[in-house]
């Protein structure tokens, strides 16, 4: 038998409530916020991602699903969706518009990884990005739309993580100042850390081995080293925050896994998945559109998983607006009182009521028992004689109460008695 490939999985039914709910919450917020939605391809070339997030990130180096197509290119299915955003911003002379440009997507997202916790081969993504403008309290309005987004789902215990990691100025400094800390522990530290060491310093911070763990709280913190623009932005970004009431703890390890980050990192923490708390993540990116060919432009962005947060908002007991269920359910019995049904019923919903039937060679008891699990709120029953007196039986099953009514007025009966019309 087929099963989902390794690392991915489908939505059942029953999770598209939090789908829905989710989905409804992006809307509402991307308005509120002046976020417009964009939509990119699910795939680019490989470059964009080998010089927009860096050559020596895990996730070029061992995440990208990268392929060459049948006309000889290299094609990458999108490992993240800001390289992407970017890359539109500029094919489309977004530049040319009131700045910043505020955008937002909801994309499927792929990458190689070990599935663990809220972390899959295929996951969802919302992203939103405000482009052009080079400003704290953007940073600070970035961070509440995620910090807000996080709180109108209900979730609790949020934690937001802040950091600065600075800009090409000041962190080749720090890089210098991680790296000279590092001579002489090469035997202390693990595998990864001594490979990490020569190809990207900066992720050695965010190593998870216990035995590293010493060596990274007592190396050189970032926020030490910054130059004056990048330590009065963040200053700046502090003052923003409090005036917003965003509660936020400094995390000298905090610094992202991508390498056009530049000043301001965050992370949002919510307890409810075990130690992979992060649900959600993002910062400035200033080089970024420099970098894929494009004209300096300073940007934010923030990300996050869909999936971890549906797994955090059911750890934590979070509850969502059922999925509506069918109002009215159609028994019949008769060949002649199917036919009629089904046109009964596609009455019914062109006025706007949820309704089935029952389909197949099924006895009235049966389509009784059907209507009884669907949780309808009226049965109707459709019979010979009853079409015969243009009339149907109407039942209410929290009651059994049983009344006749007349076909030609059945939707005006129906919305008098169905909690808020149709």
């Amino acid at each position: 038998m087929y099963r989902a490939p390794r690392g991915t999985r489908d939505i059942l039914p029953q999770d598209q409530p939090y789908w829905q709910f989710i989905r409804d919450q992006i809307r509402r917020l991307s308005t509120l916020y002046g976020y417009e939605r964009l939509d990119t391809p699910l795939f680019e070339e490989t470059s964009l991602f080998t010089r927009g997030i860096g050559a020596s990130t895990d996730i070029v180096e061992k995440e990208m699903y990268t392929f060459q197509d049948k006309g000889g290119d290299s094609i990458t299915l999108l490992p993240e969706a800001t390289a992407s955003v970017m890359r539109a911003y500029l094919e489309h002379g977004m530049y040319v518009l009131p700045q910043p440009v505020k955008l937002y997507s909801i994309l499927p997202i792929f990458r190689y990884e070990r599935p663990q916790a809220g972390r899959f081969r295929q996951h969802y993504q919302f992203n939103y990005e405000a482009i052009g403008v080079q400003d704290p309290a953007l940073d600070a309005e970035v961070i509440s739309l995620a910090w807000r987004f996080y709180k109108d789902l209900g979730l609790r215990g949020l934690n937001l993580q802040l950091n600065s990691i600075g800009d090409q100025n000041c962190r080749p400094i720090y890089i210098e100042a991680l790296i000279n800390y590092y001579q002489g522990k090469e035997g202390e530290i693990c595998t990864d850390c001594r490979a990490r060491l020569k190809r990207n310093p900066l992720r050695l911070l965010d190593c998870k081995n216990e035995g590293c763990q010493p060596i990274i709280e007592a190396a050189p913190k970032s926020l030490d080293l910054l130059c004056p623009e990048c330590a009065d932005h963040f200053a700046a970004l502090g003052e923003q925050l409090n005036l917003l009431q965003i509660p936020y703890q400094l995390n000298h390890r905090l610094v992202r896994g991508l390498d056009y980050y530049t000043k301001t990192v965050f992370e949002v923490w919510a307890p409810g998945i075990g130690a992979q708390n992060a649900i959600g993540g993002g910062g400035r990116y200033d080089g970024l559109a420099k970098e894929i060919g494009g004209r300096d432009t300073p940007a934010i962005g923030f990300a996050i998983g869909l999936e971890r947060v549906i797994m955090t908002m059911k750890a934590q007991g979070v509850q969502v607006p059922p999925w509506p269920r069918p109002q009215i359910f159609l028994a019949y019995h008769g060949s002649e009182a199917k036919e009629e049904g089904l046109r009964l019923v596609d009455r019914l919903r062109e006025a706007g009521f949820r309704a089935i039937m029952s389909f197949g060679d099924r006895s009235l008891k049966a389509q009784m028992r059907e209507a009884d699990r669907e949780g309808v709120e009226y049965t109707l029953i459709l019979g010979e004689e009853e079409r015969r007196r243009e009339e149907i039986t109407a039942r209410e099953m929290t009651t059994g109460q049983e009344a006749q009514v007349e076909i030609g007025r059945l939707e005006e009966w129906l919305r008098e008695r169905l909690e808020g019309g149709a």
